[in-house]
């Protein structure tokens, strides 16, 4: 009696055993083991062996199959004089068959569709073009992509402040040029000056910083590196010339080293109290990449930061207010001073 116990629940068991075999496995993953198991075995695998490598049972192994029939026309086929499975790329459509992205699994391909929704949000439409087809073979790979879709749009948000609104088709050229490296002709509104300037430039990246975007190029007009704020650009036209190449290291050394958005080599570095209170939030923000922070046993932080251009970094410094002080250099710790003293005459007035 109690061996035929055992056996009845030996027996029931195998069925929940290969349930949580298959939950292991992602559906995806499984997929491209399929793929990889029949490709290596010229004279095809049969049913048993496939379904103790997959660890699933009879029916999810056919569910599987015609998934990858019907979604992405996969020539597999039942061999009955052999009794194995095999691909058979003789048959019509079989050139069709492709399994994009599986090696993805679905908390991945997840994870990459809440980063194409989020760029999507930084600037609505702009790059549509050309994550679309991305997001089209990620959601092929999810049964529930409607409602991965609609969660996206409810559960996660990007407020940007200080936007700038970028045309869609001068944006798609940019960053056509960017890829292609190609030249390209363009008017740029320099707005600190008021004045409207034609030039030839070579892209070299597409910059996003601050809720807006940037295009680093060298400038064949000045004859040097330059950043240039994307909704200034006007009329774009695209060149039949080569982009001037500059490498990478000497456009960060350019364009990435000083403080904030404005190029050119640091000649100067701030120090800068915060309060305790404050302290708590600058600690973990990055001012810049080659800052230097320290906390004093008082708990108020000091930080140091390379810069050439003080308006920026001046703005940064305001809006603390009266939780921070431009301990050095002299001269910056001046201009604040009487930013501050204008903006009290503004409200005394």
């Amino acid at each position: 009696m109690i061996i035929e116990l055992r056996r009845l629940w030996t027996k029931r068991q195998i069925p929940m055993l290969q349930n949580l075999r298959a939950a292991r496995m992602e559906r995806v993953e499984r997929f491209y083991l399929i793929d990889q198991l029949l490709r290596s075995q010229t004279g095809g695998v049969s049913r048993n062996a496939l379904l103790d490598r997959l660890g699933i049972s009879l029916p999810t192994f056919k569910r599987d199959l015609e998934y990858m029939r019907n979604r992405f026309w996969a020539p597999i086929v039942w061999d009955s004089s052999t009794g194995k499975y095999r691909f058979d790329f003789a048959q019509a459509g079989a050139d069709r068959y492709n399994l994009p992205g599986l090696w993805f699994s679905p908390r991945e391909a997840h994870a990459l569709l809440v980063l194409e929704s989020m760029l999507q949000q930084i600037q609505p439409g702009v790059l549509t073009e050309h994550t679309s087809p991305f997001r089209v073979r990620l959601e092929k790979l999810l049964e529930n992509s409607i409602d991965d879709r609609e969660q996206l749009r409810r559960r996660i948000r990007i407020l940007t402040m200080g936007g700038r609104a970028v045309d869609f088709a001068g944006f798609s050229l940019l960053a056509h040029a960017v890829l292609k490296r190609r030249q390209i002709h363009l008017k740029y509104e320099v707005r600190a000056r008021g004045e409207l300037t034609e030039r030839t430039v070579s892209p070299q990246r597409l910059v996003h910083y601050r809720d807006n975007w940037y295009l680093d190029a060298w400038c064949h007009l000045r004859c040097g590196l330059r950043s240039f704020a994307v909704d200034a650009i006007q009329e774009p036209s695209l060149l039949d010339k080569k982009a001037k190449s500059v490498p990478d290291k000497a456009l960060d050394r350019e364009l990435a080293s000083s403080y904030g958005i404005y190029s050119g080599q640091p000649d100067n570095l701030a120090v800068l109290r915060f309060s305790v209170l404050r302290s708590r939030w600058v600690a973990k923000e990055t001012w810049h990449p080659e800052q230097r922070a320290e906390i004093a046993a008082d708990g108020r932080l000091t930080l140091r930061l390379p810069y050439l251009h003080d308006d920026e970094l001046i703005m940064d410094i305001l809006k603390y207010g009266p939780d921070v002080e431009v301990l050095d250099p002299p001269a910056l710790r001046q201009s604040v001073h009487e930013k501050l003293l204008q903006t009290r005459a503004l409200y005394d007035a």
